[in-house]
């Protein structure tokens, strides 16, 4: 008995259905679990986390933070790069800050909890606190010695020309001193929290300043991972802190170095990236080797 043309219509879709339902929701996952399972496989399908003594002290994938209940920089390890993600490093929110070169005036209101920082002020404040740290200079162009974005709202007679008639320090409030005293003459103010300068006609002018055009700092030390994940730092930046760990720990700066190159991978496929310095796993390997007394 020949079957009616949409009756196997269906009934041949639904063996399409349950065929491919077999091979790829229930054969080939399982496959990819199996291939997990494989020696040398294993470790990464798992999530290439790291254990000491037993228990796990997180993922050689993941970056975490190496500071104190405060919040503060344990000085005996080495620091990771800032992250924008969640509160630091949280798998669960990982993200970039999303603020580009033009973001340079802060959001001042009248409770500091409730301001937002410019990019620029939190590459400087982070460049001030990585100096203060590791004991270099962590001035960088057009960034005060207070660490906040040196930006002026600089107001003119007519509009975009004419005599300068007031000048305001966009990202200093009081009890701060303005970064510099005077613009084209005239004193220079500091930010009240609540104004827009800018919407009241003032015109954004960085301020160079007199910090060397090559920081100390490494831009990495000062400016987040695109997913705020990343568990590397440059070499430059482990360098900076070489001698501050070695100091911490009663140790020869040099047996450090060695630790650090150890711990150092290289460009991918020899030419991709730059080299790169996991963090975790260097801070381990210092435990192991140059325990904290």
């Amino acid at each position: 008995m020949r079957l009616p043309n949409w009756f196997a219509q269906h009934l041949a879709a639904l063996r399409a259905l349950l065929v491919f339902t077999v091979l790829l929701g229930l054969a080939y996952p399982l496959a990819l679990v199996a291939a997990g399972r494989i020696p040398g496989l294993a470790d990464k399908a798992d999530g290439s986390l790291l254990t000491v003594d037993g228990r796990t002290v997180g993922s050689s994938l993941i970056g975490q933070s190496f500071t104190d209940a405060d919040g503060n920089p344990v000085p005996r390890y080495f620091q990771s790069r800032p992250s924008a993600s969640g509160d630091g490093y949280d798998p669960t929110a990982t993200a970039a800050s999303n603020l580009g070169p033009e973001s340079v005036v802060d959001t001042l209101a009248a409770d500091p909890e409730e301001s937002t920082p410019s990019l620029l002020t939190q590459v400087c404040a982070r460049s001030k606190a990585v100096g203060e740290l590791d004991g270099v200079d962590g001035r960088r162009p057009y960034c005060t010695v207070d660490g906040v974005g040196a930006v002026l709202a600089v107001f003119r007679a007519d509009g975009l020309t004419g005599a300068v008639t007031r000048v305001v320090s966009v990202n200093q409030v009081a009890p701060a001193t303005p970064f510099i005293t005077s613009y084209e003459g005239v004193p220079v103010e500091l930010a009240r929290p609540g104004e827009d300068y800018l919407a009241a006609g003032g015109l954004v002018t960085p301020i160079r300043g007199n910090a060397p055009a090559d920081p100390a700092v490494p831009a990495d030390a000062v400016t987040a991972s695109g997913s705020g994940l990343d568990p590397h730092i440059s070499p430059a930046y482990a360098e900076l802190q070489v001698n501050r760990v070695a100091r911490e720990r009663d140790a020869d700066p040099m047996a450090v170095r060695r630790l650090v190159e150890e711990h150092t991978s290289g460009r991918s496929l020899g030419f991709m990236g730059e080299p790169g310095v996991d963090v975790l796993e260097l801070n381990l390997a210092l435990d192991r080797e140059f325990p904290a007394g």
